[in-house]
């Protein structure tokens, strides 16, 4: 089966050949974007286009690559020792298995996601190299091996908060998603709100593509920020004419959904105060 756009997903022809790709190659797919643009939704949908299941591994600033792998109880086992309680004698019941050791004893191939891996420390990544390359490792406290029964199908997100090692690099298949242009992500908008009515449409994606193409802009808008804006102008039965903007108010109806942060609010008052001062 080869993976391609799915009734809730655009996929753009790219991005389906790198997906493919790494599946035939068998390499991790590293996938960089704005955070917003379908990272994280691509492997669920991978995994559902290829009907296997999906493992998601989210990473945060304290995750270590050891708890991918498996993390041992000491803590719960002394205690355990010092109540008489007889499990304290097969050590694998303090043993918790991650996501890598479930994906690779899953009784069927799996997808994968390892998300926004660059949140982690710098050797996050180098500390999976090897298990990742082999599909097994060791577990010193059993002292068995666990080796892949299928190799996963993984796939990696960052955000480009910092850069990865080129060791790790090496092992990946990368794709960048771009940002949608504007016949994508109408499409996009139509897969999400099927009934919505072309003028509509129109006047609010050139609307969203003026803001975030704002010269000084902090935070750019992202794909789940125009859906949840018109979200919102549906839900309020906005009609086209009720969005245009003009010199005396530079930000857009409901424009706590597109803009988040107070430097931008600031730079749309500003842009609009010097509109005013110009007329």
């Amino acid at each position: 089966m080869k993976f391609s756009s799915t009734a809730s997903y655009v996929a753009d022809d790219s991005l389906a050949v790198a997906v493919n790709a790494a599946v035939t190659l068998q390499r991790p797919l590293l996938v960089k974007g704005e955070p917003g643009t379908g990272k994280t939704e691509l492997a669920r949908q991978v995994a559902e286009s290829l009907g296997m299941p999906l493992l998601e591994w989210h990473v945060k600033s304290t995750t270590k690559a050891q708890q991918g792998l498996y993390e041992y109880d000491a803590v719960s086992r002394l205690r355990d020792s010092q109540l008489g309680e007889e499990r304290v004698h097969d050590v694998r019941n303090y043993i918790r298995k991650g996501k890598l050791w479930q994906a690779f004893t899953a009784p069927a191939r799996v997808v994968l996601l390892i998300d926004e891996i660059d949140k982690a420390d710098i050797e996050f990544p180098n500390d999976l190299l090897q298990e990742l390359d082999r599909m097994e490792f060791h577990v010193y406290e059993t002292a068995e091996t666990v080796t892949a029964l299928h190799r996963p199908v993984v796939i990696i997100t960052s955000n480009n908060e910092k850069e990865l090692p080129d060791a790790f690099l090496r092992r990946c298949f990368f794709h960048y998603i771009r940002f949608p242009d504007p016949e994508t992500l109408a499409a996009i908008v139509r897969m999400h709100f099927p009934g919505i009515k072309e003028a509509l449409l129109a006047t609010a994606l050139t609307q969203f593509f003026e803001v975030r193409e704002t010269p000084g802009l902090k935070k750019k808008p992202s794909t789940s920020e125009v859906l949840d804006w018109l979200k919102l102008i549906l839900a309020e039965d906005l009609a086209p004419e009720d969005l245009r903007r003009d010199a005396r108010d530079a930000l857009p109806r409901l424009h706590g959904a597109l803009l988040k942060n107070e430097q931008d609010v600031q730079l749309f008052e500003r842009l609009a105060f010097l509109a005013r001062g110009q007329r």
